[in-house]
Parts: structure tokens; C-alpha cells; sequence
């Protein structure tokens, strides 16, 4: 859960569909119906604990749900969508303003094939593309390179709705593995009526699963292929009437902070 996802390869977009009419003065408590868009993410690491770091981002929407813009750190990002929804672009700037790179978005019929960021120095562009299995997000690779030689790959173990087990090869001159394995709860995870396809090219099992996971265990492979567990955390949650999470407070087992997030929301 410890990413800072609106920093990524991402714009994501928040649509909440209304499903059916309501009786008159009929109290809605459905977050689908509410339209309820999540306004602001506050991000607390505490990788050195005497000077934890804190990022912001807030999410702007149209009278349609849709994501426009997301500001973070002076940085923003702008979507893009064709005539059905789908986002096909997103611009990301600089704190000054200017143009860093842009992202496109293929697909196959419903299913985002990839996901290309393009910039002006092309050594810098890069592709993830996606599989799947049963529907679901089986694997997602990201390459770097034109042939796309020594690729990172994820790969994603499904319990229901929920990813159990996350695997990640990170490619490079050195090819490292680490595997993450989560438990839930069964409230909705703040993503929950995001855009399915920014969901995906967010990534990892926060994003792609329909609840919030409670433990984590990060484990990475040592050099005679052994998993060896590095990290084992417990993620404490805090939730609104809309069963939606308004603070995830992310601990080891020994206590020592790990990870904070704070949720805000709000309804068109």
C-alpha cells in the first residue's frame, strides 16, 4: 500500500453511476448514488521516522464524474476521454507549467491493452502492457526499452475480488524479485468506483482489488531462489458512514510506523 500513486505513471478518474431513482426524501446512503469522488489524498511516510515526508494530491472532476486534473507537489496531470469514457491521454506538467511527458492508452475492445509515455528525449519513453485472466489483470510489464529487453513484470494471484499474492520481477542490469501477500477486510476500498482503466494502470493490489487489505507480508528472493519475509506489516483503518476509508494507518508488528494515508471525499 506504500506508493504514492498520483506521483506515478497515472491520472486516474472517479465515475460514479447513479443506478436507480429514489423515492422523495428517501435518505441515499449508496456512495454510488451519492456520486462520491475522492477529493484528496495525504500521504505520511516514515521511512526515517525523525523527518517523515508528507505529499498531497488533490483530484478536480467535470459535471460528468470524469477526473480532469490531479496537482500534487506543484506537479499536475490532465485527462483526456473519447465520446464513450474511456481516457485515451494524459498530459503530465512541471512545476513551471511546461509539458514533461503524455501518456497514451490503447485497447482491444474494452480490455487496456497499454499504457505508452511519450516524452522529447524518446530514451525516455516507456510501455506497460497488460494480460488477463478471467477479466481480471493477470500480468502488467513495463518496458523500457524499444524491444523491451530486461522487462519488470508483475504478476497478480486473485482470491475472489481480491489479489492475495502480488509478485514483481524488476528488470535491469541486476534482476531483483520481491512478492507481497495481502489479507482484507470487507469494506470498499477507497478505488472501488474509479475508472477501471485508470485502476489498472495504477496498478498493484490496492488499486485492483475490491477491498482494503489489512496485512501485508513483503518478502524478496535471495540469491538460491529462497523467499525470505523483510517486512510484516498491519494496516489500521478508519471509515465513513459510506463505508469508504477516511484514514489507513500502516504499522509494523512491533509498532514502529510504516505509512499514513488520509482520504476525503466528496458528492456531486
Amino acid at each position: 500500500m506504500k506508493k504514492n500513486i498520483f506521483l506515478s505513471l497515472m491520472g486516474s478518474a472517479f465515475i460514479f453511476n447513479s443506478c436507480s431513482d429514489t423515492v422523495e426524501n428517501e435518505t441515499i446512503t449508496d456512495p454510488v448514488q451519492q456520486r462520491t469522488l475522492l477529493s484528496k489524498i495525504t500521504t505520511v511516510y516514515y521511512d526515517n521516522p525523525a523527518s517523515p515526508q508528507t505529499t498531497v494530491s488533490t483530484l478536480e472532476y467535470n459535471s460528468q464524474g470524469q477526473l480532469i486534473k490531479t496537482l500534487s507537489d506543484g506537479r499536475s496531470s490532465i485527462n483526456e476521454y473519447d465520446s464513450s469514457g474511456k481516457p485515451v491521454k494524459t498530459n503530465y506538467y512541471k512545476t513551471d507549467g511546461t509539458l514533461e511527458y503524455y501518456t497514451l492508452y490503447s485497447y482491444n475492445n474494452d480490455q487496456l491493452q497499454n499504457v505508452k509515455a511519450i516524452y522529447s528525449d524518446t530514451s525516455l519513453n516507456r510501455t506497460i502492457n497488460y494480460t488477463y485472466s478471467n477479466g481480471k489483470v493477470a500480468t502488467s510489464t513495463l518496458c523500457q526499452t524499444a524491444n523491451c529487453s530486461n522487462p519488470s513484470i508483475s504478476s497478480y494471484t486473485y482470491n475472489g475480488d481480491n489479489i492475495t499474492v502480488e509478485t514483481s520481477e524488476l528488470g535491469g542490469t541486476i534482476t531483483f524479485f520481491t512478492k507481497n501477500e495481502y489479507l482484507y477486510d470487507n469494506q470498499l476500498n477507497p478505488y472501488t468506483f474509479t475508472n477501471k482503466y485508470f485502476r489498472i494502470m495504477m496498478g498493484g493490489a490496492y488499486a485492483l482489488s475490491k477491498n482494503n487489505y489489512t496485512s501485508e507480508k513483503i518478502s524478496f528472493k535471495d540469491s538460491a531462489g529462497n523467499w525470505v519475509l523483510n517486512q510484516n506489516l498491519v494496516y489500521e483503518i478508519t471509515y465513513n458512514s459510506a463505508q469508504l476509508p477516511t484514514q489507513v494507518i500502516g504499522k509494523s508488528l512491533s509498532g514502529a510506523n510504516y505509512v499514513k494515508y488520509n482520504y476525503e471525499y466528496i458528492t456531486q
